[in-house]
């Protein structure tokens, strides 16, 4: 495990499922809720594509996923392919991910607890956006969190 690693995950339960079901159709139909989209990566093992869910959070114009529950499958994915696509509707956006280091997450925690917290408060078991920059440093660690830049798809 890195630095900027932890092996926290947190399965996820069958409410859980059903709600990613929806917003993850609802982002294939073209209707983004605010700032879903679904998430496209080549699975790290398989190279099939993978598809899941996620709140695209946008701060002073740089754009990041945040993964409310850890170490998911889409966060290893994620660290193999480097990147992976964005979509809503018909829209496809390919895009590089850099991933943040422990020290630069509490503002972008902070938020993304802002925005979301009402669909994603049950995972950060009681910090809120209110919470110091030392306990948002300090969870850090068990939420990784990846910067999306985009992709030329020009030649």
């Amino acid at each position: 495990m890195t630095a900027l690693q932890s092996d926290r995950y947190l399965t996820p339960g069958r409410t859980t499922m059903v709600f990613n079901s929806v917003v993850a159709w609802l982002a294939r139909a073209g209707v983004s809720i605010l700032g879903s989209r679904e998430l496209r990566v080549r699975g790290r093992r398989s190279g099939e594509w993978r598809a899941t869910p996620v709140n695209l959070l946008v701060v002073e114009g740089q754009r990041y996923l945040v993964a409310p529950r850890g170490q998911t499958q889409w966060v290893r994915n994620i660290r193999v392919a480097g990147g992976g696509e964005l979509r809503v509707g018909r829209r496809i956006e390919p895009f590089r991910a850099v991933e943040l280091p422990n020290e630069d997450k509490p503002e972008i925690l902070r938020r993304y607890l802002q925005r979301w917290k009402f669909e994603v408060g049950v995972f950060f078991d009681g910090v809120d956006a209110k919470s110091s920059d030392a306990r948002l440093l300090e969870i850090a660690p068990g939420y990784p969190v990846f910067r999306v830049q985009a992709v030329s798809t020009s030649s």
